[in-house]
């Protein structure tokens, strides 16, 4: 599979060698990480991933995705679907950066890439969720065209919908 790419990102599909690198913390000789990374979020997405793949095969293109700048191929975070689309449709999915590129619009732009992506995959909803004090995760969601769809006492949930089929050129808000 190849990469997805937005303005300034690569969405690079990871590979079960890139996962076990990253949850042990060891970049290949060619990978090009910014410090920070993995986080500890990047190393559960690649634990989980590397668990669906010892369980019932690759989840692709239902996996996780290394966001990488175009400017440079640095490693910056990860995005990527938790499992595979339900029988309705609907995946959930998560996002994550190193600090240091935090706050320069890359979470929202990777997050717009991927919706669009699971739309042209046939995919009917998206689901997302950010912890009630982390107000910037729930403003890329926002940016990403995702809205508000409830919470309990720990996290605020959002979620974006289509209806009818995906036509070249649709994009997310």
């Amino acid at each position: 599979m190849s990469d997805l790419a937005t303005a300034r990102l690569l969405l690079h599909p990871t590979t079960v060698r890139e996962a076990e690198r990253i949850v042990a913390g060891e970049p290949d000789a060619g990978a090009r990480w910014a410090p920070g990374y993995p986080t500890a979020g990047d190393v559960s997405a690649a634990t989980r991933y590397l668990r669906a793949c010892a369980d019932t095969g690759d989840p692709h293109p239902f996996g996780n995705y290394e966001i990488r700048r175009r400017e440079d191929g640095r490693a910056i975070g990860g995005v990527g679907f938790h499992a595979p689309a339900d029988a309705e449709g609907s995946v959930t999915i998560g996002y994550g950066l190193v600090p240091s590129e935090r706050g320069r619009g890359y979470a929202s732009e990777a997050l717009r890439g991927l919706l669009l992506f699971a739309r042209e995959q046939g995919v009917t909803r998206v689901k997302g969720d950010a912890d009630h004090d982390n107000l910037a995760s729930q403003h890329v969601m926002i940016a990403a065209g995702m809205r508000p769809a409830g919470q309990d006492e720990r996290v605020r949930y959002f979620e974006i919908t289509w209806t009818g089929p995906t036509t070249p050129g649709d994009a997310v808000a």
